[in-house]
């Protein structure tokens, strides 16, 4: 417990300064709601648009006059952002004791490197579920004025779900990276390239049904919030996959890093 406090303290800090911004980009999002909000015309010029940006986009299916609507599309942007949070918080918990040259002390506690990895990742999934709460409380109270009906909730729930095991995802591959890349520095990039590229084919596999299969690719394409607004449900396929990923870059994280040689 005393590792999962130590890494709770000097994550604090970074945890204030994402919840903030978070809280910040969500209410940009819903200010441009109220232009939205029961507007036919604005629905009009929607159903306008060129299919395949909205595709592209996840928009096609979503009406942005209704809360859940113009929820569903903000969603993807939120979970880029906790994506990222999700990678640099797995690297930084790892790499900063050779980065703040304080692996020395750490490997002088007398503790096993699997109980010292095990405290860090339990410090970094409170980290995560924090921030989560953050963001669908922030959803929840900014949305309220709109008078939402029971299928938001439920709704809004299913995104609950969704984003925990999306950000559990991330901060895996943060974790195995930064305990398989030898320069720490190195990692955080590698982490924030892949995600960025595992968007990007989210984008690609929207605009073309050739490359459809690539879906299962993305997690970006697991938990697209306009077909968890429709389905009213998880696909049963994506969460197996979702476990997959975890629990692999997870194991590959214990066998690396207690094999690692740490600088001190």
């Amino acid at each position: 417990m005393n590792i999962v406090a130590r890494e709770l303290r000097s994550n604090l800090k970074s945890l204030l300064i994402w919840s903030g911004s978070l809280i910040a980009v969500i209410v940009m999002m819903l200010s441009e709601f109220s232009a939205y909000y029961n507007n036919p015309d604005m629905a009009q010029i929607m159903n306008s648009m060129p299919k395949a940006l909205m595709d592209a986009f996840s928009m096609s299916n979503a009406n942005l006059t209704t809360v859940s609507g113009y929820v569903s599309i903000t969603v993807v942007y939120v979970n880029l952002m906790l994506g990222i949070f999700a990678v640099l918080l797995g690297n930084s918990i790892i790499a900063k004791e050779e980065r703040d040259k304080t692996a020395g002390f750490l490997m002088t506690m007398p503790v096993t490197r699997t109980k010292i990895l095990i405290g860090k990742i339990i410090a970094a999934a409170i980290n995560c579920l924090i921030v989560l709460v953050v963001v669908i409380g922030s959803l929840y109270l900014f949305t309220l004025k709109y008078n939402p009906d029971q299928d938001f909730y439920r709704f809004l729930w299913l995104v609950a779900v969704t984003t925990g095991i999306f950000e559990i995802m991330f901060l895996s591959l943060g974790l195995f990276l930064a305990s398989s890349v030898k320069r720490y520095k190195l990692s955080s990039g590698v982490g924030l390239g892949i995600l960025f590229s595992l968007y990007v084919l989210s984008v690609l596999v929207a605009l073309s049904d050739k490359i459809d299969f690539l879906k299962y690719v993305t997690p970006f394409k697991y938990y697209e919030a306009s077909k968890l607004l429709q389905n009213n449900g998880i696909e049963g396929t994506y969460l197996i996959l979702s476990f997959i990923w975890a629990i692999s870059f997870t194991a590959l994280t214990f066998i690396v890093y207690n094999k690692r040689d740490l600088r001190a």
